[in-house]
C-alpha cells in the first residue's frame, strides 16, 4: 500500500481500509471530507506531532492600539507568553541593569569567575518575577484575539511583539501528516461510523437474495473502535497538560 502524500490519496486509503472496491461504502463524498476534517482537528488538539511551538512576530498598528489586542493567524491554536515589554533585564536601553553591569565589568569577565554575575542576574530576575510578574495575556483560539493587559501607551506603532505560541501542522504544507498511522486509523473509523449511521436508516430492510442491512452493527463496532483510538491518543500520543492559553 502506497504511503499517501495528498488529501485525495489519504481519502482513498481510508476507503480501501473499509473494503473499497470489494464492498460499496455507502458514504457521500462530502461526508468523507467532513470526517477527515474532524480527524485532523482531533489530531491537532491532542497529538504531540499535531502542533509545534513558534515565536510569532507581530508589528503593532494604530488599529491594534485602539483595540488593545492583536489578531493572530487562524493556524495558531494557543498562546503561552509574550516577550517582556518592560523588563529591567531588557537590552534596549542604556539604563537597564544588564547593560550597566556589562559596561562596568566587561573588561574583567574574561579573567574572573562568571558565578557572581550569573547569581546576580538570577536574583534580579527572581525579584522582578515576584514583584512585577509576567505580562498578563488572554487568548481564545475561536476569536483569534490576543489581549495584552497592559498600558498600551507603551506599545508604539511600528514596534514588534513576539508571541510564544503553538500552531497546527498543516498537511497541505507538511505532507507527512497524511502518512501518520493514527490519523489513518482514526479517519477510517470515523468514516465507518458515518457509514453505519447511514445504514441504520434501512435497518431490517431485505435485499434480493435474503441479505439484510445491519448498519447498527457497523455503527457499534466503529463507536467502540473510536473510543479505543481516543484512549490510545491520550495515553500514548498526548503531552502532559501544561499552561497553554487557548
Amino acid at each position: 500500500m502506497a504511503i499517501p502524500t495528498t488529501r485525495e490519496q489519504f481519502k482513498e486509503n481510508c476507503l480501501r481500509r473499509l473494503g473499497k472496491p470489494v464492498i460499496e461504502i455507502n458514504v457521500d463524498d462530502d461526508q468523507v471530507e467532513d470526517r477527515i476534517d474532524e480527524a485532523l482537528r482531533y489530531y491537532w488538539d491532542y497529538h504531540f506531532d499535531g502542533s509545534e511551538k513558534l515565536f510569532y512576530k507581530h508589528q503593532i498598528t494604530d488599529q491594534d492600539r485602539e483595540n488593545k489586542y492583536i489578531t493572530l493567524p487562524e493556524n495558531i491554536i494557543g498562546a503561552v507568553n509574550i516577550f517582556d515589554t518592560g523588563s529591567s533585564l531588557g537590552t534596549n536601553s542604556i539604563f537597564n541593569i544588564r547593560y550597566q553591569i556589562a559596561l562596568n565589568d566587561l573588561y574583567t569577565l574574561t579573567s574572573v569567575s562568571m558565578t557572581p554575575y550569573v547569581m546576580a542576574m538570577t536574583h534580579i530576575q527572581f525579584l522582578e518575577q515576584i514583584l512585577v510578574g509576567r505580562q498578563p495575556i488572554r487568548y481564545n483560539r475561536h476569536t483569534n484575539k490576543l489581549f495584552i493587559d497592559a498600558d498600551w501607551e507603551r506599545f508604539e506603532t511600528g514596534n514588534f511583539v513576539i508571541v510564544e505560541a503553538y500552531e497546527v501542522v498543516n498537511p497541505a504544507t507538511f505532507a507527512d501528516v497524511w502518512a501518520d498511522r493514527w490519523v489513518q486509523r482514526y479517519a477510517s473509523c470515523l468514516i465507518k461510523q458515518q457509514w453505519g449511521s447511514n445504514l441504520t436508516k434501512f435497518s431490517g430492510m431485505k435485499l434480493p437474495g435474503g441479505i439484510t442491512f445491519n448498519g447498527e452493527k457497523i455503527f457499534n463496532d466503529a463507536t467502540a473502535e473510536r473510543q479505543q483510538l481516543e484512549q490510545e491518543m491520550i495515553v500514548s500520543y498526548s503531552l502532559p497538560v501544561t499552561d497553554m492559553i487557548g
